[in-house]
């Protein structure tokens, strides 16, 4: 096993996958004019025809008939679709109305309530740098949001110039 080779290949991933969620706020922008209830609703079924086909061609047909025979696995992926659609559907919306600061904290507090969890419930002990590294991303979470609050204190915020007044 190389683990230097899947290390790097992990850490390419990982910061291939953040960098695409970062800029996906600019891409919803984009679709500003599109209600967001057709983006949702492409975004699910668009989901659902590649996942569901790349583990036809991946694994086989197998994996769908277990999970129609086993109604536990089938309600919790039923849960855990609805779960997920709700989460896309409070993103899209925020985004495109206008919320691109207050959905990025909630999306940076996320994985600090994971490692609270982790810790708390699992009984995961961190070493110093993970100590570290975490108390890091509160404190940029908390700056930020800091930041946040006092630029919307401070001036009008305006969606429309009819929604301007004062």
């Amino acid at each position: 096993m190389n683990t230097t080779g899947d290390h790097r290949n992990g850490l390419l991933a990982v910061t291939l996958a953040f960098v695409i969620w970062g800029l996906f706020p600019l891409y919803w922008h984009l679709l500003k004019d599109v209600p967001s209830f057709q983006i949702i609703a492409h975004r699910i079924v668009w989901s659902a025809v590649l996942l569901v086909g790349g583990l036809g061609l991946v694994r086989g047909w197998g994996w769908l008939r277990e999970v129609w025979a086993t109604p536990r696995r089938f309600w919790l992926l039923g849960l855990s679709s609805l779960l997920i659609g709700a989460n896309w559907s409070l993103y899209i919306w925020a985004v495109n109305a206008g919320h691109v600061v207050e959905t990025s904290l909630g999306y940076f507090i996320n994985p600090l309530l994971s490692v609270v969890l982790g810790v708390v419930v699992l009984g995961e002990r961190l070493g110093k740098l993970q100590w570290l590294a975490v108390a890091l991303a509160a404190l940029g979470v908390a700056w930020l949001t800091w930041q946040s609050g006092r630029h919307r204190g401070s001036r009008l915020v305006c969606r429309s110039p009819s929604a301007c007044t004062g």
